[in-house]
């Protein structure tokens, strides 16, 4: 499905969860796919997902020539039934249900629902680092 036979390889596949899914899961997911190219698959989702992705993500996302508006807040029933190589969750405690990860990391970052540049860029800075490692 997603294997390139010529290059040999399977793309790595990244879940981001926090509770609305409308801030700083869907901001991880557009660094993943901004930064990881075509060598991941990302996703994000919610454990309690409000349904639309906050305004203030989507003009700060704007800032940097990406649009978030495309995207959808959606819950962790809506994702596929997958082992993911690697899944951060952001604040949803022991709302994070499980999912099936080779690797798994929490992030401490504040709910960003008064959004500034400087939460985006941790959130990029941190994507970065993952996807430098390799998954």
């Amino acid at each position: 499905m997603n294997e390139s036979s010529a290059a040999g390889f399977r793309l790595k596949r990244l879940l981001f969860v926090c509770v609305e899914n409308s801030n700083r899961s869907q901001m991880a997911e557009a660094f993943a796919r901004i930064h990881g190219e075509d060598q991941i698959e990302a996703y994000s989702a919610g454990s309690r997902p409000s349904g639309k992705i906050n305004p203030k993500a989507i003009r700060t996302m704007k800032e940097i020539d990406y649009d978030l508006s495309k995207h959808r807040s959606k819950p962790l029933s809506e994702i596929p039934d997958i082992e993911f190589d690697f899944v951060v969750t952001m604040g949803c405690g022991d709302e994070c249900p499980f999912v099936r990860a080779t690797r798994r990391e929490d992030w401490d970052i504040p709910d960003p629902k008064d959004l500034s540049p400087a939460v985006r860029d941790l959130i990029e800075n941190k994507v970065k680092e993952i996807l430098k490692r390799r998954v």
